[in-house]
């Protein structure tokens, strides 16, 4: 009986070291998949930036033919900054109303199960 206790166990340990193993190479594999998708998207963000750059340069050329140059640019530029205050306000909002980036009802959560748990171990 002891040995089958043990051989048991045994055959336990072995099953989760190599259960272990599979999920450690399954997360590598992951891993580098995300890490190049990250990189891709990272990619896609700078040539999307050139991108909106030519946009720009495009609107001002586009202004340039009845407008002069410097006044196609002005508009651009203080249309561009407009836009610029309106996302910034914006995003300030919705910070403000996002409040404390701690976890407050997961922390009051804990507070409370460690004072059940204190006074569980009272009586």
């Amino acid at each position: 009986m002891n040995e089958l206790v043990r051989r048991a166990s045994h055959q336990l340990t072995e099953l989760v070291r190599g259960e272990l193993r599979v999920a450690q190479a399954e997360m590598k594999q992951k891993g580098r998949r995300y890490g190049k998708g990250g990189g891709l998207f990272g990619g896609a963000g700078v040539v999307g930036f050139l991108m909106l750059q030519a946009l720009v340069a495009t609107v001002i050329a586009g202004l340039a033919v009845v407008l002069p140059v410097w006044a196609a640019a002005l508009i651009v530029t203080a249309v561009l900054g407009v836009i610029a205050a309106v996302m910034a306000l914006s995003g300030k909002k919705q910070i403000d109303r996002a409040g404390s980036p701690a976890p407050e009802q997961t922390i009051e959560n804990v507070k409370a199960d460690v004072a059940e748990i204190k006074e569980s171990a009272q009586r």
